[in-house]
This record gives C-alpha cells, sequence and structure tokens, in this order.
C-alpha cells in the first residue's frame, strides 16, 4: 500500500535526516525526483512559473548527462538542484561502495555545471545506516508527503486529493519529473499549486 504521509516512527527512527522543514508560515517546500528530460522537466518548469514558484530538483546523473540543456534551464530558472545518484540506485539493493561512486558520480556531472550541492535524496528513500554515514557530509532530504503520481495503480484524483490532504507548514512534497508520472503530474500538479496559491501559500526551494 502507498503511504502519501511518512510515519512518525520512521521520523523519530532516522532524525539526523530530513523529512520537513520547522516553519510556522505558510510555506512548501515541492520537490521533483527523477529528471531532467525534455518530455517533462519543461513542462513543469512552465507550471512552477505561473506561480512564481520555486523548487528542488533531484537529478539522475544520466539525465543530466544525456540532457544538459535542460538541466540548464532548471537552473537558469532559479530552482535548486539535488543528487539522486547517477543511475537511480535502490540503496537496500546495493552495496556501499558502489552506492558511494555512483552518488559521487551524480556529484560530478552537477559540478560540470557550475553548481555546489549538498543536498541528496536516495531513491526510492532506500538507504542503509552504513550509506547514511558515508554521506554524513551531506544533507539527506527525504519527505512528509508522497504524492504518488509514479504509481500506475493510483488515479490522478487520489495523488491530488492525498497531496493537499497531508500538506502542511513546511512540508517536503515529492512529485516526479519522470515520464511515468507524466499523466498523473499533468493532473494533480496545476490544481495542487492553484490550490495552495489560494490559500496564500508561497513554494520555496531547499
Amino acid at each position: 500500500m502507498l503511504l502519501h504521509k511518512t510515519p512518525r516512527l520512521a521520523q523519530w527512527l532516522y532524525p539526523n535526516l530530513v523529512w520537513k522543514q520547522k516553519v510556522n508560515a505558510k510555506i512548501i517546500y515541492l520537490t521533483f525526483d527523477d529528471g531532467p528530460i525534455p518530455e517533462v522537466t519543461p513542462w513543469v518548469l512552465g507550471q512552477l512559473k505561473d506561480y512564481n514558484a520555486k523548487a528542488t530538483f533531484f537529478c539522475v546523473g544520466d539525465n543530466i548527462r544525456k540532457h544538459p540543456d535542460v538541466f540548464s534551464k532548471v537552473i537558469q530558472e532559479g530552482h535548486s538542484i539535488g543528487n539522486h545518484t547517477f543511475h537511480h540506485l535502490n540503496g537496500w539493493k546495493t552495496d556501499n561502495t558502489t552506492y558511494l561512486k555512483d552518488f559521487l558520480s551524480c556529484e560530478e556531472e552537477i559540478q560540470k555545471n557550475g553548481i555546489k550541492s549538498n543536498l541528496f535524496r536516495p531513491p526510492y528513500g532506500r538507504i542503509t545506516p552504513k550509506q547514511i554515514k558515508q554521506l554524513s557530509s551531506r544533507q539527506i532530504i527525504m519527505w512528509d508527503v508522497l504524492s504518488g503520481d509514479f504509481s500506475i495503480k493510483t488515479k490522478p484524483e487520489e495523488v491530488l486529493a492525498a497531496s493537499i490532504k497531508y500538506t502542511r507548514n513546511g512540508s517536503i512534497v515529492v512529485f516526479h519529473d519522470s515520464q511515468k508520472a507524466m499523466s498523473n503530474l499533468q493532473y494533480a500538479l496545476p490544481r495542487y499549486l492553484a490550490h495552495f496559491n489560494q490559500l496564500g501559500y508561497e513554494f520555496h526551494a531547499l
């Protein structure tokens, strides 16, 4: 079963990971995983621009390498960049040496574009205690709201409803600028932005 809201137990077990931001103001931290790709990322950027919204893009290194122009556009429009490994590795299924090497390959790809970032999000949210220790000099960004846009079993209306239901001040919310998520994202993202914009929220990058 897809959990749209991160359980408090997970946050308690891993207090050194960043699950949400402690703010009292009406601020939401949108994040987008798995890009950049030309089929989806420019559309996302357009939606964000309509609401003067800033977000954080956790990029796959191989996609940065393949689509440097799209990556440059994300940077030019003032969004934050985070590392999402080079090959989108599942930490639970990857040995520590390979995982760290893949992380560093993505970091190198980001730095080639003149960006220094200490933000990292483990693909699938799966990372071991040893891997966390290896990356202790970075901010490991998780989330407290998972839109579920990537799930083919989740209807677009459900993605939107759950994302709205669980968002609070300071929430870190996960969407995906991927082809797999596109149909759900096209429905949910503009409506999500409009909903919280009308409530007086701002969208900030991490």
